[in-house]
């Protein structure tokens, strides 16, 4: 969104949302960057995430960010899609984003660049109800593709919910 707010790669590093309005492609929509979700929350900060969860709840599209790089990726992914099954979340539209695709280490990964990376996480992931879409924000690998499918979901909604026609 342009909005400058800091990125860093720390547990617990933003616990507030973030809301910003986003223009994407002459689409325009609200942002809400929420923070992540964890597997085995202590207790203690369970009150914290709730305003989180009504905003996954309310949510019209989900942009399920992970690191693609963590070797526990898979197990990360399943962490939230069994927090969005709890909290009667699951089914929305969903778009499972794969950053850091640049610190791939795997060999499987070996002498590829970082669209050969992408495309191959992406065959990986993708499930017929959820694309899976690789970046690097970093070296900017993937983001215009990124936008162009978010711009092309919002305007599914948005003619959804304006002539009651799925697209």
């Amino acid at each position: 969104s342009g909005a400058g707010v800091e990125a860093v790669d720390k547990l617990f590093a933003t616990l507030d949302t973030t809301v910003r309005n986003v223009n994407l492609d002459g689409q325009e929509f609200l942002l809400s960057d929420t923070v992540g979700f964890i597997r085995k929350l202590p207790a203690g900060l369970v009150e914290s995430f709730k305003s989180t969860l009504a905003e996954v709840r309310e949510a019209d599209l989900l942009l399920h960010v992970v690191d693609a790089g963590n070797p526990q990726l898979a197990e990360h992914i399943a962490t939230v899609e069994e927090t969005l099954k709890q909290i009667k979340a699951e089914g929305k539209p969903t778009l499972l984003i794969l950053n850091k695709i640049d610190t791939l280490q795997e060999d499987a990964f070996e002498g590829m660049s970082l669209a050969e990376k992408g495309e191959s996480l992406e065959r990986q992931y993708h499930k017929p109800d959820q694309p899976a879409i690789a970046i690097s924000a970093l070296h900017r690998q993937g983001i215009q593709k990124l936008r162009t499918l978010i711009a092309r979901h919002v305007a599914e909604i948005r003619i959804t919910r304006s002539f009651g026609v799925k697209v």
